[in-house]
């Protein structure tokens, strides 16, 4: 009885009313938000520590990255386990939470090499461009009745195919380029359609923890790169 009642209450959002849907995207969002300004204070925290902003520089030399972006893979593929695949909250939470700090730690050489070539206003800049595209970008999915469930064979394969680059980049040492990560700012785009159309279909009502983990992901793979982009400008 207790587990049909858990079951009604996770039904797949797209079989759920109109207003257990809008609540469902309220929290998703709301939790987005959320997991932002959780990542703004630890990476905060972070860029304090003097010891830990030396180590985390030192793993961007040689093989060394491509061992953090393995760990960064590890953690990422635990926490998406513990937010997707569990009904307890706690856990869901978890998750989250774990999957922020992995990301506040790979942003942690970025940001600082970040401030010293252009201060706060670069980064600030970023954010800004960041935030615009991703609001547009989750209008657009909306307010329109395309289906952008069409996209996934496009991203697994440009997801492949930007690993592939960045390992045979630190194997041969070769700049990606500006290019790339234009490229990588597009690919992270089509992420957020994809992912923002598949909500009502991927996740129960009860899963807006999940929901927000995935969008999040996609948001700062965009960021990453929108920075870079501005961090190459002259």
């Amino acid at each position: 009885m207790i587990e049909n009642q858990q079951m009604y209450q996770n039904q797949l959002v797209a079989e759920a009313t109109d207003a257990e849907r809008a609540t469902f995207y309220k929290h998703t969002y709301g939790h987005v938000a959320g997991g932002v300004l959780v990542f703004v204070i630890i990476e905060s925290l972070m860029l304090k520590s003097e010891p830990l902003v030396k180590f985390m520089l030192s793993l961007t030399q040689g093989y060394l990255w491509l061992v953090l972006l393995a760990g960064f893979m590890g953690i990422t593929w635990v926490a998406q386990k513990m937010a997707y695949g569990s009904v307890s909250k706690s856990k869901q939470y978890l998750g989250y939470f774990l999957y922020i700090i992995a990301e506040a730690l790979i942003f942690v050489p970025m940001l600082y090499i970040a401030l010293n070539y252009g201060g706060t206003y670069v980064i600030k800049q970023a954010a800004v461009v960041t935030g615009g595209l991703f609001i547009g970008l989750s209008a657009i999915v909306f307010l329109t009745k395309a289906d952008f469930s069409v996209l996934r064979g496009a991203l697994t394969i440009g997801f492949f195919l930007a690993i592939g680059l960045v390992v045979a980049g630190m194997l041969f040492g070769f700049d990606l380029g500006l290019w790339f990560s234009v490229g990588m700012c597009a690919l992270a785009g089509g992420a957020i359609l994809y992912n923002t159309h598949q909500l009502k279909y991927q996740f129960g009502t009860q899963q807006y923890v999940a929901s927000a983990l995935s969008l999040f992901a996609s948001l700062m793979l965009l960021f990453w790169y929108i920075l870079r982009i501005f961090m190459s400008r002259d």
